[in-house]
């Protein structure tokens, strides 16, 4: 394989996506080529037991997906409050539950500003009622963050978002994971484009 191939800038193959809110957790999945992100499950979130970040593992494991993509939600003028927090924590707990399952799949968060908002919109304009809406609206969103992620990817030839590094198997478990940016990336290099 020739080594200027994006295979070696960023991973090739079955993505997800993830939507974190505080009652429900939507995911989607792409094509093994990247092309489209679809809606795939929501979860319930289950902060006390954690329960859900073991299922999106196990569809990881059994999807055999390269990368997660965890959306972070940030105001429109780039600030990172409580959501963007509790998006960060849950994108630590994946990185680590990937870890211990033996699983080297890498967690980025990107930026999510306006997916739920598009997803409503989305699914208004395609005739489903408002009351349906919560049933999907987070994998709709899901698919959001990983369409924009995949895209942003193929557009720039390189990794987008920043890492979610779980701890190495040689540090105390009470360390906290660290973000770094990824490969190629600066640490706003999510936002890039997405001025309003």
């Amino acid at each position: 394989m020739n080594s200027s191939t994006n295979s070696d800038v960023y991973p090739q193959g079955i993505k997800l996506g993830v939507d974190v809110g505080t009652v429900r957790v939507g995911l989607a999945i792409c094509d093994p080529d990247g092309i489209l992100a679809t809606p795939f499950k929501t979860l319930g979130r289950d902060a006390k037991k954690n329960s859900d970040v073991r299922v999106v593992v196990k569809q990881a494991a059994e999807l055999g997906a390269v990368q997660i993509f965890v959306g972070l939600p940030r105001t429109m003028k780039g600030e990172e409050r409580s959501s963007a927090q509790m998006a960060t924590e849950y994108a630590e707990l994946l990185a680590n539950e990937l870890v211990r399952s033996g699983l080297q799949v890498p967690v980025n968060l990107v930026d999510e500003r306006l997916s739920t908002v598009t997803a409503h919109r989305n699914l208004h304009e395609a005739g489903m009622s408002s009351k349906n809406h919560r049933k999907v609206v987070d994998q709709v969103a899901a698919a959001g963050i990983l369409q924009h992620a995949i895209d942003m990817q193929k557009a720039r030839g390189t990794d987008v978002g920043r890492r979610v590094q779980a701890p190495a198997p040689s540090e105390k478990p009470s360390s906290a994971p660290t973000l770094r940016a990824a490969s190629g990336c600066e640490p706003d290099s999510s936002t890039r484009g997405l001025q309003l």
